[in-house]
């Protein structure tokens, strides 16, 4: 007797993460978890990505019938993508309850979606941890995610306030649904402290790529530019959509950030216009020695 299991078998038995989004994170999820066995429902408002995604590793369109069957939720779209899907699907994640999935997100920023969710999972009474993994690349889209995205990448989880033991069983239930993923450090933090970071360590940066290439020299800078101009200008190639949206909802931040660069840039200026090779060499050195100061940090 034949006791292979049928397709439909076989997919009821294996945990199903839903995703909503495919685009560079959201396909990099997608097809971490196709690798690793589990069904994905997906969806995609743009209908050819999703199309394209069904045919090599989505199961089923992410809908209120294949929502009460997934063990963990996504929300890879933009931050008010991911608070409008929440707020319409709020009541059939609660009526979902005990057996309902872990809903996550992977925005860039935290204030107002994790504060929005928090609300929301509260009142309905399903489950919202804010997550936020360390990877990704200077292409957008579905096209350029890749199953293994997130190896030993850094996921940051910002849970919603619980006592000790319900945040410490929320956290390892986070952990062990986004282990097919394989990320290699998890960090625990607040919306706010991890929005004042992420101003420093992404947006910042894209910000001054961004700014960077907007020189008038940058045109002839073909057959002058080596590593230095390769490494400072990659994320100047970015999603100007998805980067505003985000840079606005962390626009105190950001802007104090770039307020501190640039004063920091306007003493490099100041000795560079009075000849003070002795100043400069001082801020270099001070630069330097501050890098490797932080090369030595334990991670």
């Amino acid at each position: 007797m034949d006791n292979t299991p049928t397709p439909a078998e076989a997919a009821s038995s294996n945990p199903t993460v839903g995703i909503l989004g495919l685009g560079l994170i959201g396909g990099s999820f997608a097809r971490a978890y196709h690798a690793a066995g589990w069904r994905v429902a997906a969806f995609d408002t743009d209908a050819d990505t999703l199309a394209i995604a069904m045919i090599d590793t989505v199961d089923a369109v992410l809908d209120d019938a294949s929502l009460a069957g997934c063990e963990l939720v996504i929300l890879s779209a933009y931050p008010e993508a991911c608070i409008a899907w929440l707020q319409s699907h709020a009541q059939t994640l609660g009526e979902l309850g005990a057996e309902g999935p872990l809903v996550i997100d992977s925005a860039g920023v935290k204030g107002a979606l994790c504060n929005r969710a928090f609300d929301l999972a509260s009142t309905y009474g399903f489950t919202f941890c804010g997550a936020h993994p360390m990877a990704g690349t200077e292409n957008s889209g579905y096209a350029y995610g890749t199953a293994d995205m997130f190896d030993g990448a850094p996921m940051v989880l910002v849970p919603p306030q619980l006592d000790d033991v319900t945040r410490l069983e929320l956290l390892d239930r986070a952990h062990t649904l986004l282990s097919p993923c394989r990320f290699g450090r998890f960090s625990v933090t607040t919306p706010a402290d991890h929005d004042r970071v992420i101003a420093f360590t992404s947006q910042l940066a894209h910000v001054v790529s961004n700014a960077y290439v907007k020189s008038p020299t940058a045109q002839a800078h073909h057959g002058f530019s080596a590593g230095s101009y390769k490494d400072l200008t990659r994320v100047a190639h970015l999603n100007p959509d998805m980067w505003s949206e985000l840079m606005i909802q962390d626009a105190d931040y950001l802007a104090d950030e770039i307020e501190i660069i640039i004063s920091a840039l306007d003493k490099y200026r100041i000795a560079l216009i009075n000849r003070d090779r002795a100043g400069l060499r001082e801020l270099l050195a001070e630069g330097d020695q501050i890098k490797r100061a932080l090369d030595d940090m334990p991670r």
